[in-house]
């Protein structure tokens, strides 16, 4: 969609034009609940790897401190925001092939023990964790609780269409950008799963209490905590620092996606108008005032387990993040039926994907029935728990109340196949096409970076 129309925040955009004006709206707010509710995620997370160092620095210390600096980056030093988070990014993709070398070399024995453990931990305790019951039953609510886990890590070819509208020669170099971040995400994560399952067993003690007891646990980290336990000096302080490094990062980065999507909604008309107003620098700041508000949350750590806290912020992201995809999966489904019932045929678009509409429906249905069962856990008997429930399934009870509220209020009308727009913005593009002349890359740094970043 984004290819034969390249837009900016394009799925909120197509979720109004090719579905209803209102679940455009619904599907606006949600991302940007997603992304600000992704701060004092960032923040609590930011507190628990500090924790490896010290446990004396009060939270409510480092809560405030990371707040102010937010906020000054934000407000005063927007301007260095793309320089500053392409060198971030780069040292996170550097940090994660690190790591995955780090596994190898030390499961086969370079190690100060010269212990080569391999994949011993997969025959003791096991690969796979009994949870809640025993048995295959528990071994597969674990796998469900493991997968509900991962959901959260699902954002990533999103986020480059966000970019589409800006993008030099779009209709070439989003394909590229879209599949490239898939695989290498995709490569990162079954890879960084890989690596943990390797170094550490699921009932290390000081990993289970660091998420059960919030004891510091070696900040949580599976990496930090095989390296502490085969007595490798030093590098355990270097991770460390750049896991903080890039949470902290990542929290910038919602702060300004977050301001910007809100933004972007009071410029639709979607959103108070008070939100359009700007600095002299170009800050939205009134954006950028509520983002931080809703960044207080992360004082709930104060009272509560740090990683309970986390674990609330994870069930109200990935139950968001799921509404997301389902609202793209089905927003493409009435795309394709209205090129069907338009006569625009599948071969003129500028991408086809694979397995269309296969592909669409399994995503619409999976990552719906996952947003329902993603707080399944508070429904066994003796683990009812209000704030994980409200965190789990807020999201599922207020898309569906914007939807309909906006829809009343503003009396829209859902798109028919004959109806959907499929014109507006074409000429442009093609106009764009026709006078385009590609620049090559400067140096060789500028096109490994094409290259690493699609």
């Amino acid at each position: 969609m984004v290819t034969y129309l390249p837009v900016s925040s394009p799925f909120i955009h197509f979720a109004g034009r090719y579905v209803d004006e209102a679940f455009g709206v619904a599907a606006g707010w949600n991302f940007f609940i997603f992304e600000a509710a992704m701060v004092p995620f960032e923040i609590t997370a930011c507190n628990v790897i500090i924790t490896y160092w010290s446990n004396a620095v009060p939270t409510v210390a480092i809560i405030v401190m990371v707040l102010v600096l937010y906020i000054l980056l934000n407000v005063f030093a927007v301007n260095y925001y793309g320089e500053s988070e392409f060198w971030l990014a780069l040292g996170k993709v550097l940090l994660s092939i690190g790591l995955i070398f780090f596994t190898f070399i030390v499961m086969l024995g370079g190690n100060p023990q010269n212990d080569r453990f391999g994949f011993r931990y997969w025959q003791n305790p096991g690969s796979f964790a009994e949870f809640y019951k025993t048995g295959d039953l528990g071994r597969w609510m674990g796998f469900l609780a493991c997968l509900i886990q991962a959901s959260f890590t699902i954002a990533g070819p999103d986020y480059v269409s966000m970019a589409a509208g800006e993008t030099e020669n779009p209709r070439k170099v989003l394909p590229k950008a879209f599949n490239g971040v898939f695989y290498r995400l995709t490569s990162f994560f079954i890879l960084g799963a890989l690596c943990v399952g390797i170094l550490v067993p699921y009932n290390d003690p000081t990993m289970v209490n660091a998420f059960e007891k919030d004891l510091p646990g070696a900040a949580a980290s599976p990496y930090v905590i095989a390296m502490d336990r085969m007595g490798i000096p030093v590098l355990p302080h270097i991770v460390n620092a750049m896991v903080l490094g890039a949470a902290f990062s990542a929290g910038n980065s919602y702060v300004y996606c977050a301001s910007r999507c809100l933004y972007g909604l009071a410029l639709d008309n979607k959103a108070p108008k008070l939100f359009r107003k700007c600095t002299k620098n170009g800050v939205p700041i009134y954006c950028v005032g509520l983002v931080m508000l809703i960044a207080l949350l992360a004082f709930l750590q104060v009272s509560n387990n740090a990683a309970v806290v986390l674990q609330w912020f994870v069930s109200l992201v990935t139950a968001s993040q799921l509404i997301n995809f389902s609202v793209v999966t089905f927003s493409y489904t009435r795309f394709r039926k209205a090129l069907i019932a338009q006569n625009v045929p599948r071969s003129s678009l500028p991408y086809q994907s694979l397995g269309q509409p296969y592909v669409a429906y399994t995503a619409l249905v999976c990552t719906t029935v996952m947003a329902f069962v993603g707080g399944y856990t508070v429904f066994l008997p003796g683990k009812w728990d209000i704030p994980t429930f409200l965190f789990s399934y807020t999201m599922i009870g207020v898309f569906p109340l914007i939807f309909v509220g906006w829809k009343l209020w503003h009396k829209t009308q859902f798109r028919t196949p004959e109806g959907i727009d499929l014109k507006t913005g074409l000429d442009e593009i093609a106009q764009y096409e026709r006078h385009y002349v590609p620049l090559p890359a400067s140096n060789p740094f500028s096109r490994f970076a094409d290259w690493l970043f699609g």
